[in-house]
């Protein structure tokens, strides 16, 4: 039995595991504010609120319900657009009525979940952080300019504040309903009732964010035998180990933003992610995910093969370590047995000497496939360079490293 808060109601899902939250959320629970779109994470008409307690505070982003299964929803808070209604209008809804931004209203509800995300950041609020909240969602009606008024409006409103906490906050001030003031103690009592999770098995298929399996293949995944790995504590985490930095297999692009050890070692980390995908997306997709889907093209695969890292690969007991560079043997192939499981990336961090830059050629600027992208780690020794580690993506049949000569 699946378990985890919807909206206001604790919710026992008999559904299979692999079923998108999408589906069960409108077709099961009969909440059909969240909308059918694209299907492929694109568009943002899906977007749900989830909120999980980490290191003992309870964390909200957004997520793209039609990439997401229940199994990676289990004890954790699913908020719909219904789920931040109010008596009247909430302060973000009533923004977009004052400044028209909504038309047709298909895309509204993620629009509004994905600024109520913004609401609830422990972040100190800025204009340009509301706007990137809504990277996501696309809207074929306004222009954007009216929605990107309405975000201005919320802002202001968030000026107010200060150093308050950013849940009392939102709930005082009809940013969200006071219901959010109990889910972290009620999330607690429900995590205690949940089994704890098992080691991968071998014949289960492995499932990170579903961030691509699930475009590639939604239909099967709803009753597939799956290890959900996203939530494994043992997967998780970016440390630092001397000058060494280790990642667990599922770590996210947002993870990636967020960590202390990235922000220092690689400033224009927040410019490199804009170019990589959404917010929503970043919210879901792994690291590992992306190194095994084995894409000619894999953002994250280019970004640390530039740095020459290595992957611990486990089986049962039994660990080895492959160099990202000989990972791939031609095209979707993978020196990956079938038992096996990345568990470890982890790279030797650039040194001052270092420098460091990825770039991408798409359609769009921005959240848009690579047509071809690249990375590279140049040391320098004055004005020389001492040594380069250079990749690219989409010049062969798998992520290319080019050997020194």
């Amino acid at each position: 039995m699946i378990k985890f808060i919807l909206n206001d109601n604790e919710v026992h899902a008999a559904a299979p595991a692999g079923t998108l939250l999408l589906d069960f959320i409108r077709y099961q629970q009969h909440l059909t504010g969240t909308k059918i779109g694209c299907r492929e994470g694109d568009c943002g008409a899906c977007t749900i609120l989830v909120g999980e307690i980490l290191d003992g505070k309870l964390t909200y982003h957004t997520a793209t319900s039609c990439l997401m299964p229940l199994g990676n929803a289990v004890g954790k808070h699913i908020v719909t657009i219904e789920g931040l209604n109010l008596e009247g209008l909430n302060v973000i809804q009533q923004a977009f009525a004052d400044e028209g931004a909504t038309q047709c209203g298909f895309c509204t509800p993620g629009f509004i979940v994905s600024l109520a995300s913004f609401c609830l950041a422990q972040k100190e609020p800025v204009y340009e952080d509301a706007i990137h909240a809504v990277n996501g969602n696309i809207c074929r009606c306004t222009g954007y300019k009216s929605i990107e008024r309405a975000a201005a409006a919320i802002n202001k409103r968030m000026q107010q504040r200060q150093q308050q906490e950013p849940m009392r906050f939102a709930e005082e001030n009809n940013f969200v309903p006071t219901y959010f003031s109990t889910i972290q103690q009620r999330l607690s009592q429900l995590r205690e009732t949940l089994f704890s999770r098992s080691q991968p098995v071998a014949h289960k298929k492995k499932l990170g964010g579903g961030t691509d399996l699930y475009v590639q293949q939604h239909e099967e995944m709803v009753n597939e035998d799956i290890d959900f790995l996203l939530d494994d504590h043992t997967l998780n985490g970016i440390t630092l180990k001397g000058n060494t930095c280790w990642m667990g297999a599922s770590v996210t692009a947002a993870d990636l933003a967020a960590s202390p050890i990235f922000r220092e070692y690689f400033p224009n980390m927040e410019s490199y992610l804009q170019l990589v995908s959404s917010t929503q997306i970043r919210n879901m997709a792994t690291i590992a995910g992306n190194i095994c889907n084995a894409s000619p093209i894999g953002d994250f695969t280019i970004f640390f093969l530039a740095l020459d890292a290595q992957l611990q690969m486990r089986s049962g007991d039994t660990t080895r370590i492959v160099a990202l560079r000989n990972f791939y043997k031609g095209y979707k192939q993978m020196d990956k047995k079938q038992d096996e499981v990345l568990e470890k990336i982890f790279f030797q961090l650039p040194g001052d000497n270092a420098l460091f830059n990825f770039e991408k050629v798409c359609k769009r600027t921005h959240l848009d496939i690579a047509s071809v992208n690249t990375a590279i780690l140049l040391t320098m020794d004055g004005d020389f360079i001492k040594d380069a580690g250079i990749s690219a993506g989409g010049v062969a049949a798998v992520p290319f490293y080019f050997p020194h000569q």
